[in-house]
């Protein structure tokens, strides 16, 4: 029989009433994921992800690597399925396991049963499939505390899968259970961790990012571009909004006191997000803020920007260290490309000496020169929507 996955539901099966909910979710999204790779059976039996190729056609490689990214899914292994006796599963590991099993010094057999039809218990199961593999491999200890090798035996409705041990998942909960919501992507390390983290929670995320053209080059929009795609190896496909700043910068600058140039700028940059949002259906804008690591994201500093939105702001990294924010970004794959030298708009017309504990009528007095409707207005016709997925060809 053919290789198939088996992808274990983390916080799913701890759900109520709502629970096939979240599994219909998450199969419409590995369904989704498997397109690419060619024909694949997904269904879910037991708490399970079945992820099963219909022909030899199918990428099993491409396919096994992208399942390892899809959240809802806390591990996932590789196996065989066989018929649901002693002789079958015993061949179905020496086939499929037993290179795996020569180069071990030690190994065991966990077995579960879920069929209870079937006449060995678990432990029974496990002891019978262990004597007969140390008969054919005698140069392999028997190890059932501390073995260097596994070998799984799952006894379920269908078949029984013999596999060796899993790989973590991406974990969280399905992309989709928990609404949509638009984050506010720059060029940076935070943003692009911020996204990941919130879809992982189930969160469908679309971003908007500000082009101060020609303060800003094409390659750092391009940056930017990259920074979504890579992020959607995680989240799915996202549509960025990019929206022209230049104007409104160049108000402030021109209008305001310059002390108050980023706290002005990001207000608006809340504003134009929330209306993007709303008109694409999302309930929630996402920063990569993070308290105290600059001047506009003290306390007081994120009370003034976020009194201009009344939709929630999320900020999933407000309270952790950089190093740990980092330490996500490598891991996800957006550090490199977050560091490289392209500047974006926060970097423009920075204050020397910003305020950093603003009052809010300080700040709405510093901005009482400008147009503000009228330089929303045109920022919104303005702004042009890219669609992105992982799979696209890399702009850096």
């Amino acid at each position: 029989m053919k290789e198939i996955f088996l992808l274990k539901l983390g916080e799913i099966v701890l759900k109520g009433a709502n629970k096939r909910q979240f599994e219909n979710k998450l199969r419409q999204n590995v369904r989704r994921r498997m397109k690419k790779y060619g024909n694949f059976d997904v269904y879910i039996l037991q708490s399970t992800v079945y992820v099963e190729p219909l022909d030899d056609q199918a990428d099993v490689d491409g396919a096994w690597e992208a399942c390892r990214s899809i959240f809802g899914v806390v591990s996932l292994c590789r196996c065989r399925p066989c018929e649901k006796s002693l002789d079958a599963i015993f061949d179905a590991i020496e086939n499929y396991l037993g290179d795996d099993l020569d180069c071990a010094k030690s190994f065991k057999v966990e077995s579960k049963r879920s069929d209870k039809t079937f006449p060995l218990t678990s432990i029974q199961l496990s002891q019978e499939i262990g004597g007969r593999l140390a008969e054919a491999h005698p140069g392999v200890e028997v190890d059932v505390h501390h073995p260097e090798y596994t070998v799984y035996v799952e006894v379920r409705d269908l078949s029984a899968y013999v596999h060796g041990p899993a790989e973590p998942g991406a974990g969280g909960l399905p992309i989709g259970v928990g609404g949509r919501a638009m984050v506010l992507l720059s060029g940076g390390i935070d943003s692009p961790v911020a996204a990941y983290m919130m879809a992982k929670r189930g969160v469908e995320v679309e971003a908007v990012h500000f082009f101060s053209y020609p303060y800003t080059s094409q390659l750092a929009k391009d940056k930017v571009l990259e920074l979504a795609r890579l992020v959607t190896k995680y989240s799915g496909r996202m549509t960025v909004n990019i929206v022209s700043f230049t104007e409104i910068q160049e108000a402030i600058r021109d209008h305001c006191p310059e002390e108050f140039f980023t706290l002005i700028m990001r207000r608006f940059m809340m504003e134009i997000a929330q209306r993007i949002a709303r008109c694409d259906g999302c309930g929630a804008l996402i920063t990569g803020e993070n308290l105290g690591q600059v001047a506009s994201q003290t306390m007081e500093a994120m009370t003034v920007t976020g009194a201009v939105v009344d939709m929630p702001i999320f900020m999933p990294l407000v309270g952790m260290d950089k190093k740990d924010i980092i330490a996500i970004a490598r891991e996800i794959g957006t550090l490199d490309t977050s560091i490289l030298p392209y500047e974006d708009c926060c970097t423009v017309f920075t204050p020397k000496h910003p305020k950093t504990k603003p009052t809010l009528g300080q700040v709405v007095n510093a901005e009482k020169n400008l147009d503000r409707e009228a330089l929303i207005a045109r920022a919104l016709e303005s702004v042009e929507k890219v669609k992105v997925a992982y799979h696209d060809e890399p702009l850096l």
